[in-house]
């Protein structure tokens, strides 16, 4: 019932998402408090050392944690992200985000993001969520 939910959230949030869209990333997955969302390092992506530019990964860690941070339909935003950068990836490279909450205390969430190119973790990205009021389907639709 809850990942059914997680579905539908995702759904009506990728169709306003022209951010993610439009930097070529799919939604692999979504479950309550998770979400796994996958992005080929395009040419245009690559930064002077011919590597993929930090920007990029950071924006497809934080796309799979805001799938996962609004799995429960409830509004929520990032309140603060940091990222830590592994190793480099390539033009080319099929990078995956996997998002996970870790913790949750009153409207706020903790979060942790792995991005990989296969088994290599490319980045660890953490994400503190703050609820917000509202949904992103109306309640009527979530009964």
């Amino acid at each position: 019932m809850a990942d059914d939910l997680a579905h539908r959230v995702a759904a009506a949030m990728w169709a306003e998402d022209s951010a993610s869209a439009g930097l070529g990333m799919r939604l692999v997955s979504v479950g309550e408090g998770t979400a796994s969302v996958e992005m080929t390092v395009r040419e245009d992506m690559a930064n002077g050392h011919g590597m993929a530019h930090g920007g990029f990964v950071f924006t497809l860690a934080d796309s799979a944690f805001a799938f996962a941070c609004n799995s429960r339909n409830q509004v929520t935003v990032a309140q603060a992200c940091d990222i830590v950068f592994v190793a480099p990836a390539r033009r080319g490279d099929l990078l995956v985000a996997e998002a996970a909450e870790r913790t949750t205390f009153g409207r706020n969430a903790i979060y942790d993001v792995t991005v990989r190119r296969g088994d290599d973790v490319i980045a660890e990205f953490r994400g503190r969520s703050r609820q917000l009021s509202g949904t992103i389907i109306p309640e009527e639709e979530n009964a």
